[in-house]
């Protein structure tokens, strides 16, 4: 089966046709679907979510773009959310120096502090870095050495991802990757191993191509496995079966759906 181990259903874009796109799943062979958290008022929206699918499971955590509206308040509450049966990581948090809405200090201060949150846990953590790969790398090794993680939406270099690989976290493989100046990301995708790849939609945004621009889904995650078989000269069944395997470790799901 598909996993998408990264989506936003809880985006506004989907409330005309979140019930009737998200039963087409099945059918499709999408079997799990981890709806990712990147603001506060997403947690209970997540929430609902998995308790009204069963396929679908969360990630509660506040995005670097966001990181202004935490305090220790609202991380008690997210210590709580993650202790709900179908939360199954903590996420997405990191730090995105595109933007630059949050002062990096403030951004670094409360990635950190998540990342402390799921260690206590014992989860794993879903990774956000935009134009901020030194300071990813920095605090990742010395906040979460041997924990779980997944760095989202990679945009970073191969050699950059080989290490990420030794320290033993997933890289998260979307839409990008079958973009024609998505260089980087094709040259990361062929020179890590499948065994290191995950597959996501971060959706509604980044669909593949042929639906590049427009609103991406879970539905398009066949587009991103057979561009990744056609990088590594493999099938793309053998994609799918793998990045199943791999998405089932990083987010514990152990149980055959």
């Amino acid at each position: 089966m598909i996993i998408d181990t990264h989506a936003h259903y809880d985006d506004e874009q989907f409330d005309e046709d979140r019930e009737s796109l998200l039963a087409k799943m099945k059918n499709a062979g999408i079997g799990i679907i981890v709806n990712a958290g990147s603001t506060i008022s997403s947690w209970e929206k997540i929430r609902k979510l998995t308790k009204e699918y069963p396929f679908i499971y969360g990630a509660v955590g506040v995005h670097p773009d966001e990181a202004g509206t935490l305090n220790e308040e609202q991380m008690a509450r997210m210590s709580v959310f993650l202790d709900e049966e179908k939360i199954v990581a903590l996420g997405e948090i990191g730090l995105d120096y595109y933007w630059d809405k949050e002062s990096r200090d403030l951004q670094k201060k409360w990635f950190i502090r998540q990342l402390d949150l799921a260690r206590e846990k014992n989860m794993p953590v879903i990774i956000h870095s935009r134009e901020a790969a030194a300071d990813t790398m920095e605090i990742m090794k010395r906040h979460a050495a041997g924990m779980k993680a997944v760095i989202h939406c990679y945009s970073y270099s191969a050699e950059m991802a080989k290490e990420y690989v030794k320290m033993g976290y997933y890289i998260g493989v979307g839409g990008v990757v079958t973009f024609k100046n998505a260089k980087k990301l094709k040259e990361t995708v062929q020179e890590i191993p499948l065994s290191s790849i995950v597959l996501e939609t971060d959706c509604p945004y980044l669909a593949p191509v042929p639906y590049r621009g427009k609103r991406n889904c879970s539905l398009y995650l066949s587009y991103v496995a057979e561009e990744i078989a056609k990088l590594k000269g493999i099938s793309a069944e053998e994609v799918v079966r793998q990045t199943e395997i791999n998405s089932r470790d990083l987010y514990n799901l152990q149980r055959a759906e």
